[in-house]
């Protein structure tokens, strides 16, 4: 785990990571996002032709894996003295390879940087969601994420 006193002390954990529990993702998942979505390609919801297909399997959406980062680093950061920290957004994200049906992933992030600003700090983190038993993530995501004081 990152931890930080208050938001300010955070500028002494740049550099340190932490990393997440293993999560599975099952074809519910990737249903439900497909209907949210309504990206219902066929690579991600027929299983008979993604078998034959270029992944071999059903493979969960890009932008599920993306969506998922709030729950794959739950817990690994943890700021005393915060009113609430809040997503500010992302800079870059790079899908590096499929998450097939039925894989396991969990997050490494890192704290990579904080800058002061009016309503509090933004602190920018790499976050890399791991693929289990792949030396290649699934990706990798550069965020920003505000971290307002109590005040």
């Amino acid at each position: 785990m990152i931890a930080a006193d208050s938001p300010a002390a955070l500028a002494g954990a740049v550099g340190e990571s932490a990393t997440g529990e293993w999560f599975e993702i099952d074809q519910s998942r990737i249903q439900a996002f497909a209907d949210a979505t309504e990206d219902w390609q066929w690579i991600h919801l027929d299983a008979q032709r993604a078998a034959s297909g270029p992944f071999g399997a059903t493979i969960a959406h890009g932008y599920l894996t993306l969506s998922l980062l709030p729950r794959l680093t739950a817990g690994l950061l943890s700021i005393g003295g915060t009113a609430m920290v809040v997503n500010y957004g992302l800079d870059r994200v790079r899908f590096l390879q499929p998450v097939l049906v039925g894989s396991r992933v969990r997050a490494v992030t890192e704290l990579t940087g904080l800058e002061e600003s009016p309503q509090g700090y933004r602190a920018a983190l790499t976050t890399t969601v791991e693929l289990e038993g792949s030396s290649r993530p699934a990706l990798v995501a550069q965020t920003l994420a505000l971290v307002v004081p109590e005040r």
